[in-house]
């Protein structure tokens, strides 16, 4: 079985960038994406509370799944090496695209997974640093940090649709089905037309 995997953390981020990288893969390395997983959740949730988790319960010897890369398993580096031991154990390949993995059973398998997580870990330990320095000066300096109170951001997901999604409402349809649509979730859509004025 060859599993598509695509994870994002928020309804605003699009899938379709990831599930497009996914087919285009798969299309040249002449596989067929036999199920897609999708989930809408943060990395840092536990995998067994995940889609994920359930997933990989129910993989088998030389199942393949397959991802845009190796962070959209986890966000923490003790979460991958989960994953990816639980895949190794079970005989399930994970193939990555952007970071070009194809891991295994073989000990190069492991070697890189580690790497990568660490690497990963470490990177991330240290941009959150920076952040941080970053924002403490800035708040020493009197500066005012954030977006003013009350003050919404004027360009969102669904900006330069209002057209169309005014369409589909005056013809009853309902906010499940335009959210289908436009690929975003039900209530993302539901706020969206309020606050545009696009209530019929």
């Amino acid at each position: 079985m060859v599993y598509g995997y695509i994870r994002v953390s928020t309804d605003k981020q699009t899938v379709e960038n990831q599930r497009f990288e996914i087919n285009q893969f798969a299309l040249k390395n002449n596989l067929i994406i036999e199920k897609w997983i999708e989930e809408t959740i943060s990395g840092t949730i536990e995998v067994d509370k995940r889609t994920l988790g359930k997933l990989l319960k129910k993989t088998k010897k030389d199942d393949i799944l397959i991802c845009s890369e190796l962070s959209r398993l986890g966000r923490s580096l003790f979460m991958i090496m989960e994953v990816l031991n639980f895949c190794m154990k079970r005989e399930v390949k994970i193939w990555t695209i952007k970071d070009n993995y194809r891991l295994g059973e073989d000990i190069q398998s492991k070697v890189l997974a580690f790497a990568f997580g660490l690497s990963a870990e470490i990177e991330r330990n240290l941009i959150s640093q920076r952040t941080k320095e970053a924002l403490a000066r800035k708040k020493a300096e009197g500066v005012i940090l954030g977006r003013p109170i009350g003050s919404k951001s004027s360009k969102v997901k669904l900006s330069g649709k209002e057209l169309q999604i005014q369409k589909l409402l005056n013809k009853n349809v309902s906010y499940s089905a335009i959210g289908r649509i436009l690929g975003v979730n039900r209530i993302t859509v539901t706020k969206f037309a309020k606050e545009r004025v696009l209530i019929n």
